[in-house]
């Protein structure tokens, strides 16, 4: 079967978020995520109501995505899903789906690893958008990772740099819920930080080896610096709570990107991606094509559906796995950890 034929639906459901795509040709005909509220009340995602919430809208999420694409499943060329990192009875859920769907069709199944299908978003055909060109460096920034992988192909890839404790998404969310705002509170942090003024309040700057990274030291100092403040005047979040979300976002961006600019001038590499739910953050994407202008950088920023969670990405992988034809195998049990 020539490239020109590949019609795949992709499954997504590594955390909260249940998605299902289909992609023909490197376009994607469909890309429909269902999110699930209930994690709101309670100020992060629970395991087990994920898992449950993946159970109820599977399946019409999968028909919403075939309908949407104009594909019948007995046209389908193969089945892709998230095999790991993840949430484990969320993987589960979409893996088992996955695996009964492509027996009961007899077509191939296609495993795909979450962290690479975030960088091989870059290259789904977007009305023949730019791709990156190898060797590139993909700063792939999410609430579980934090990683500088260096892109050889598409499928040789390499962590250069790694974060020692927790990941920037991590970090942001729980400054959200210290200045108790709604979860998610990252993209919150994003948009009353835009009326902030960066330099206003002073975090320390973590001193992390080689390309590597640390957030927990930032978190604790962000926790003090509050209650400090908090106990001085009650009301000071409330009274500078752009400047705090600005200051704060600040840190961790700068943090970011001086790694990144260490990676890059180090390896003599201009081409550079970003990828995972933290770059949506659009203090990160000015920074980082501000920073680009000075580096003489091709930077490659993906569209905002891409960036969290979503079967998108699964599907462009799985594209160019089967033209590889790299299948997987129905024994091949979810992984809630997983490397490249």
């Amino acid at each position: 079967m020539s490239d020109e034929t590949i019609t795949i639906l992709a499954i997504e459901s590594s955390c909260d978020d249940t998605g299902a795509a289909v992609i023909h040709n490197r376009k994607i005909l469909a890309n429909i995520i269902a999110r699930q509220e209930i994690h709101e009340k309670y100020g992060g995602v629970v395991p087990e109501l994920a898992s449950r919430a993946h159970q109820q809208n599977i399946i019409p999420t999968v028909d919403v995505a075939l309908k949407t694409a104009g594909i019948a499943k007995e046209n389908l060329d193969a089945i892709a899903y998230t095999r790991g990192p993840g949430l484990m009875g969320s993987l589960l859920v979409g893996g088992t789906f996955a695996k009964a769907l492509s027996l009961a069709l007899n077509i191939p199944l296609i495993e795909v690893n979450h962290m690479h299908g975030h960088i091989m978003a870059h290259f789904i055909d977007d009305n023949g958008k730019k791709t990156p060109e190898f060797p590139f460096i993909c700063l792939t920034v999410s609430g579980g990772h934090t990683q500088l992988v260096l892109c050889k192909s598409y499928f040789e890839m390499e962590i250069i740099g790694d974060t020692n404790d927790d990941a920037a998404g991590e970090a942001f969310d729980k400054a959200a819920k210290i200045l108790e705002l709604p979860y998610p509170g990252g993209p919150l942090i994003d948009k009353y930080g835009k009326d902030g003024d960066i330099h206003k309040f002073q975090f320390p700057k973590p001193q992390i080896a080689d390309y590597n990274y640390s957030f927990s030291g930032l978190k604790t100092s962000f926790l003090y610096f509050i209650e400090k403040n908090k106990k001085a005047n009650p009301n000071f979040i409330t009274e500078n709570l752009n400047d705090i979300c600005a200051s704060y976002q600040h840190a961790i961006v700068s943090f970011l990107l001086n790694k990144l600019k260490k990676a890059a001038n180090d390896l003599g590499i201009k081409q550079i991606a970003i990828a995972g739910g933290v770059s949506a953050n659009s203090y990160l994407r000015n920074e980082l094509s501000l920073l680009a202008q000075k580096e003489n950088w091709e930077v490659y920023i993906p569209k905002f559906e891409y960036c969290t969670d979503n079967a998108a990405m699964i599907a462009i992988t799985a594209h160019y796995k089967f033209i590889n034809k790299d299948f997987s195998n129905q024994k091949n049990a979810s992984l809630a950890r997983m490397s490249f």
